[in-house]
Order: structure tokens, then C-alpha cells, then sequence
């Protein structure tokens, strides 16, 4: 069987048809509507809220919450539509920020920008970078029931009503992405980040990924509900990125019912767990920070004592804003505990990064990276075994698992959810 990859410049994979267990990707779906009739009927119905037109009632200064460039939200198709209700609603122009929910990435370029949210919204609006790093951008509102310090971005404190928009798909640290994660991690700062990521990293992927209700996601949405945001708008693509839904309304009651219509697209049955697992990190495909999640599935699918094999482009590298990454490498939960315990492991974001990964490349699988973004010796020194293309690196997986073993290949790998009959 030949598999392809979503890279250009990557060479295809033979499996023998004896060893593949099957290839596995999210459904896509064929929808009557029109992406233009999916996002009218999210403003006409909003789920657990009036209309945004009757909230917005009183109110003078909105701030509007999109998503980065590592997610792939139609921001520019749902922001038109947006706009004109803010207008409806009689909200000037002048009093309406757009912020960009970095997280701790990177900052966006202007091309990012235009990219994500078209031409003419940057020319008619200012279009801010959250800037996570600088605490002087920061707001401390306290702290919540459970200690989780709140630093987030000051505008919040100087507008009436806030609006979030982003995706809803399977998510490492909080189950599923969308909801409060616009907030946290989207526009806090790392002290919070860290905290919630850290939280995540006491329980193995099979206790989060998937997880609609979990500890992590109450977490996040009570720092949310605490910042103020008020109203969510979040999409639901499908396996092609295709817009098939779109929830709106209450942060909480609207995400719960995305997330449910999310499971059903982005879950795949596998007969049993694989021996070796193969997956690519499409679409969150630019540095290694993101194209984990292609790992993080692997952890659903792979037995123990497996091999994990990553296929990634990251061609910015391992992290351009968490070097501590290559420095420290993966590791297991206890010795990053050790650590973090002792003082010597400040980072929060970046010991639960390290922790959610080990979990899987040393905990309960072998990993194997083919990355043209990522050079030998520093896939050897972040504790990967490294491999040019990937029909090495299936032979080398091969010497590992002996051949006869059974091999599933994940496609979208930043997305799927494996689910084992």
C-alpha cells in the first residue's frame, strides 16, 4: 500500500498490505448549506444567549478574541458577518479592538494577519498582537477558587463585552480546543498558561484528548468566566477543513454542544492498537511545539512498548518562542516533576510540553521523526530517534517491532482522535 504525505518535497511510504492495520482520518462530510448559510444560522440561533444584538444592549467597548495562525478558523468569513451585527447593535467602529490570541506563540506577521483576516478588517480596525511576554500588557484579576492566577491581556478591563472566535477540534491539554481556550491560553499570560498546561500533564493523553467535561477545561472556562468573555462564535471543519458547523453564544453552553458535533468528525475506529503508528502533524505543521499533536494522538493508538513515527515539515524549527525545548529534550513526568518540584524548572508551558510528549516517546512508545525542519542531531538530542524519509523510518521500526508487526497510518494527525474498538 502506498501512502502519501501532505508535503510536496515528502517521499511516499509502501506498507505491506500483511502489516497495515488501516489508514484512519477524521470524516469529511457532505453539507447541503453553504458556509455563508452555516454561519447566518449560528448568529440567527445562538445557543443558551439572546441574540447578540440584545446582549450588546448598554454596551460601548467590544473587544473581538480571533485565533492564531496555527489554527485554521475561517476568522475571515465569520468577521464580516460579525461586524455588521456589532453595527446593528449600534457599536461605533472607533470602539472595537481585534486581538489576536497568540497564546505563547509567536507574534503574526502582517501577511498572517491579512491571510487570516483578509484584506479590508486590518485597514478599518487596529489588529493587536497579544503580547504574553511583557507583564506591563498584563492584567492580574485575581486568582481562582482552585489558585490559578489570573495574568491576562489589560484590554479586557477596558471594555464592556468580549467575543471570541475559534475552532473546536481535539486538544492535548484541555480535551477539545474552542470556548474559554480563546482566554487560556489565548490572550493570559505564562504564569497562567503555565498553570492550567502543568495541570494537564498529572494525567496521560488517554485521560484529556477527547474529553469533553475534564478538570483542565473547568479550569480554563473559570478563567474566562472571570475575565469576561461573554459570547462565543466557534467553528466545527471537517477532515478536508471544510465548515460544516458553526456554534454561537454562551461560552460554556455552546462549546459543549460544538465539541459533541466535533467528536463525531474528528473520532476514528481502530480494530485494535497498532504496533507502530505513523502520523503526520497536518495541519499544525510549522515548528515541532505544534506538530506534537500528531504524538499526542499516536498515544490513543500505539500499544505499549510500540514506536511512534512523526512525519512534519517544521520548517520553523523545534519552538521559535521555547528554545528550553531542544536544550532539555523529553522527558518523563516524574523527572520533569522532580524538577519543577525542586525549583529548577520554572517554565510551566514548557514542563507540561515536555511531560505531554516523554509521555509517549518515553513512557509508552519508542518515537521515530522525519522532519525536514529539524536537523539529526537535534531530533537525537530532544530524545527521538531520527530518520530521512519515512520508509526509513518504518524500517527502523521494523527492526524494533520485528515484521510481522501491525502498522496504522493517521492522516491529519494534529486533529484525529483514535478511538479503539
Amino acid at each position: 500500500m502506498r501512502i502519501a504525505f501532505p508535503y510536496p518535497d515528502m517521499k511516499p511510504l509502501e506498507v505491506p498490505e500483511d502489516n497495515l492495520l488501516g489508514i484512519f482520518s477524521p470524516s469529511i462530510l457532505k453539507i447541503e448549506e453553504s458556509e455563508e448559510e452555516i454561519i447566518e444560522k449560528a448568529f440567527s440561533q445562538p445557543i443558551g444567549s439572546q441574540l447578540l444584538s440584545e446582549r450588546l444592549k448598554g454596551c460601548r467597548d467590544v473587544l473581538i478574541v480571533v485565533d492564531d495562525y496555527t489554527r485554521i478558523t475561517p476568522v475571515q468569513k465569520i468577521l464580516p458577518r460579525l461586524l455588521r451585527e456589532l453595527e446593528t447593535a449600534g457599536i461605533q467602529s472607533s470602539h472595537i479592538k481585534i486581538l489576536i490570541a497568540l497564546g505563547t506563540h509567536r507574534p503574526m506577521t502582517e501577511e498572517e494577519v491579512i491571510r487570516k483576516l483578509g484584506k479590508e478588517i486590518p485597514k478599518q480596525y487596529p489588529i493587536l498582537n497579544h503580547q504574553w511576554w511583557d507583564s506591563s500588557q498584563l492584567a492580574f484579576l485575581g486568582e481562582t477558587e482552585k489558585g490559578t492566577p489570573i495574568f491576562v491581556n489589560r484590554l479586557v478591563k477596558e471594555v464592556d463585552f468580549i467575543i471570541g472566535i475559534g475552532q473546536i477540534v481535539p486538544h492535548r491539554v484541555s480535551g477539545f480546543s474552542g470556548g474559554g481556550n480563546i482566554i487560556q491560553p489565548g490572550i493570559c499570560g505564562e504564569e497562567t498558561t503555565g498553570r492550567t498546561h502543568w495541570l494537564s500533564a498529572q494525567f496521560t493523553g488517554r485521560e484529556i484528548l477527547g474529553k469533553i467535561e475534564n478538570p483542565v477545561k473547568k479550569e480554563i472556562e473559570r478563567v474566562a468566566q472571570i475575565a469576561g468573555l461573554k459570547w462565543i462564535i466557534n467553528t466545527i471543519q471537517d477532515g478536508s477543513g471544510r465548515l460544516i458547523e458553526v456554534v454561537a453564544g454562551d461560552p460554556i453552553q455552546a462549546y459543549r454542544k460544538g465539541a459533541i458535533r466535533s467528536l463525531q468528525v474528528f473520532q476514528s475506529e481502530l480494530p485494535q492498537e497498532a504496533d507502530i503508528v505513523i502520523a503526520d502533524s497536518h495541519p499544525y505543521d510549522s515548528e515541532l511545539w505544534l506538530a506534537s499533536k500528531g504524538i499526542y494522538a499516536s498515544e490513543l493508538a500505539v500499544r505499549e512498548g510500540g514506536v511512534v513515527i512523526l512525519i512534519t515539515l517544521c520548517q520553523e524549527g523545534v519552538s521559535p518562542s521555547h528554545p528550553e525545548i531542544l536544550e532539555m529534550g523529553y522527558q518523563t513526568f516524574e523527572e520533569v516533576d522532580r524538577k519543577v518540584r525542586k525549583g529548577t524548572m520554572n517554565k510551566l508551558t514548557v514542563a507540561a510540553h515536555l511531560v505531554h510528549v516523554g509521555r509517549v516517546i518515553k513512557e509508552r512508545a519508542k518515537g521515530i521523526m522525519v522532519s525536514q525542519g529539524i536537523s539529526k542531531s537535534e531530533t537525537e538530542r530532544l530524545g527521538l530517534l531520527h530518520a530521512r524519509e519515512p520508509q526509513e523510518a518504518l524500517e527502523i521500526a521494523f527492526s524494533l517491532m520485528g515484521r510481522n508487526a501491525k502498522v496504522a497510518i493517521l492522516q491529519r494527525g494534529g486533529e484525529i482522535l483514535p478511538i479503539i474498538k
